[in-house]
């Protein structure tokens, strides 16, 4: 059977047999869904009973949120691919259900509209007669237009996954008797993160969020100073894709909810001052920031919030440099090496030799990472070296940077004094500027040279190893942009013990450099030589192989 971009999963199994079901019925529904699966939660409908069942209300419970807990966890375990959306717009609390004549009897008195239009609908739905299908598949394809915005000759697949066999006493389990635990839910609740790429453990935030706020949901994004200490900063992303990502998401798992998306700027943003506010939801890791927000609050005069605990999701497939629990910070580090944009129009550039131009701050390990390159069959062009060609005594670029800065600047062997003459200029923007307009044209004219040699020479790739690329607008040499990054106090600390400079003298070279973030802003590729030695190898040569099947 052909893919389908995005698909409704129906789940009708009994809640109380659901959490051993959901891994194979994900992975069946994979199978068929490519891009967004939507699961839709009525657990025992019969769709096999010939008349037409219609969609109520569910009760919001301590169960359905363990349930969605799990199923997030399973998603991220079988079917991590997938854009997975849990629908509570038929889960509300009886109270809400009835308390005046706005609120509908019917979860869905018009047909719901999602973001991306469903292609096939399937369930779980079990067929006691195979000469039931066809009834079945129409009561299944009219259940799903009464709920959602689809086509009437919505394609209606039934899954028929391996089954994990239900023992009686399984742990875990309750039994088909038990009551319910009900869920406390609250008017107004607020949440906190950064929201960087969607994942998992978001989603379930997200989805137990929805469960507990029955008017208003406050969600604070991390922004700015709060993104100081993330891992690989840089590769956040913007904000307001963030925001806009998650304006959708919740429009389609809970659209009767009022959602305020805001900046958060500082540990506590407004739920320390907003009187409204019932609930904070909180992971174990956030625990603590909860108990400071109700500190924050009682010196406000408010009163505290009640602080919902989740669990964190496992990440069954973390590797040993990345945590346990499913974190944006492990989505990023997984980027590294990977092709983050697309290379800009090169058709003025000759195919071959490709020339990839790596770049970085000052201490981000850009030469180890070019060297590693070259081991891998690069031509290594070293712009370092290049800059001393043009500095050697007799040089037009050599006479012009005398007479420029001074003849204080000659060895006793009539070279230039580098590192003196970088004293003269490092800070100051407009000597720097008065320099690099000197030198930075001439070495130019030796990439050109070393370019033209590596293709007479048969030469596939290249490595410009240049620190200033991006400044000095070298871009229009290469195909794509290679940037190592590392976190501003690491480069400092590598700097000072390198090149024997204080700790201000080092913190003064790289902010003459342009910025992690605006590097990256403009790279095709990123790595990053924060990890250890073979972390880093590992990244080199992902890269390098998707560079081979990219050419």
């Amino acid at each position: 059977m052909s893919m389908f971009s995005t698909g409704i999963l129906v789940l009708t199994s009994p809640l109380h047999t659901l959490p051993l079901r959901i891994a194979p019925v994900l992975s069946s529904a994979a199978q068929l869904v490519e891009r967004t699966l939507y699961v839709h939660l009525h657990p025992g409908l019969n769709l096999g009973s010939g008349s037409q069942p219609r969609p109520v209300f569910l009760p919001p419970a301590v169960d359905l949120s363990t349930l969605i807990s799990r199923l997030y966890s399973n998603a991220a375990d079988v079917c991590g691919h997938l854009d997975v959306r849990v629908l509570l717009t038929n889960v509300r609390t009886q109270s809400a259900a009835c308390s005046g004549t706005a609120i509908p009897s019917c979860p869905f008195p018009t047909p719901q509209s999602l973001s991306h239009s469903p292609e096939v609908v399937l369930t779980d739905f079990p067929l006691q007669d195979p000469g039931q299908s066809h009834q079945v598949t129409q009561c299944l394809q009219r259940y799903t237009g009464h709920c959602y915005v689809c086509s009437p000759s919505l394609p209606a697949v039934l899954l028929h996954p391996q089954l994990v066999r239900l023992q009686e006493n399984e742990e875990g389990l309750k039994e088909p008797g038990e009551e319910a635990e009900p869920m406390q839910t609250y008017s107004d609740v607020v949440v906190g993160g950064t929201f960087d790429r969607l994942h998992g453990a978001h989603r379930t935030l997200l989805n137990i969020s929805c469960l507990l706020a029955n008017r208003r949901l406050i969600i604070c994004v991390c922004d700015h100073a709060m993104l100081k200490k993330k891992v690989l900063k840089e590769l956040v992303e913007p904000y307001s894709l963030r925001a806009q990502r998650l304006q959708e998401f919740l429009q389609d798992i809970k659209p009767s909810l009022q959602v305020e998306i805001m900046p958060l700027e500082d540990p506590y943003g407004v739920s320390v001052v907003d009187p409204l506010l019932q609930c904070i939801v909180v992971s174990e890791e956030t625990r603590r920031g909860g108990e400071a927000v109700n500190k924050k609050r009682i010196e406000n005069g408010l009163p505290p919030l009640i602080l919902h605990e989740i669990q964190l999701l496992k990440d069954a497939h973390h590797t040993e440099t990345e945590e346990e629990k499913i974190s944006s910070s492990s989505l990023r580090s997984r980027l590294l090496g990977t092709l983050l944009t697309p290379p800009k129009d090169t058709s003025h550039l000759a195919a071959l030799p490709y020339v990839i131009g790596l770049t970085g701050g000052s201490g981000s390990g850009k030469s180890s990472v070019a060297r590693q390159l070259e081991a891998l069959g690069a031509v290594r062009i070293d712009c370092d070296k290049l800059g001393h060609e043009v500095y050697q005594p007799g040089t037009a670029a050599c006479r012009r940077v005398l007479e420029e800065f001074g003849s204080d600047l000659l060895n006793e062997d009539n070279t230039i004094n580098r590192r003196a003459l970088g004293r003269k200029v490092f800070g100051n923007q407009e000597r720097l500027k008065a320099l690099t307009d000197i030198v930075w044209p001439e070495i130019a004219l030796l990439v050109e040279n070393r370019i033209s040699q590596a293709r007479e020479e048969g030469k596939q790739v290249c490595v410009l190893d240049a620190a200033v690329l991006q400044e000095a607008g070298w871009t229009d040499m290469v195909h794509e942009v290679w940037v190592t990054v590392i976190p501003e106090e690491e480069a400092v600390l590598r700097i000072s013990q390198r090149d024997g400079l204080t700790t201000e003298d080092a913190l003064r070279r790289l902010q003459s450099q342009w910025s992690n973030g605006k590097q990256v802003a403009h790279a095709n590729v990123v790595l990053s030589t924060l990890w250890e030695p073979e972390v880093t190898q590992k990244q080199v040569l992902k890269a390098w192989n998707l560079l081979q099947k990219r050419m």
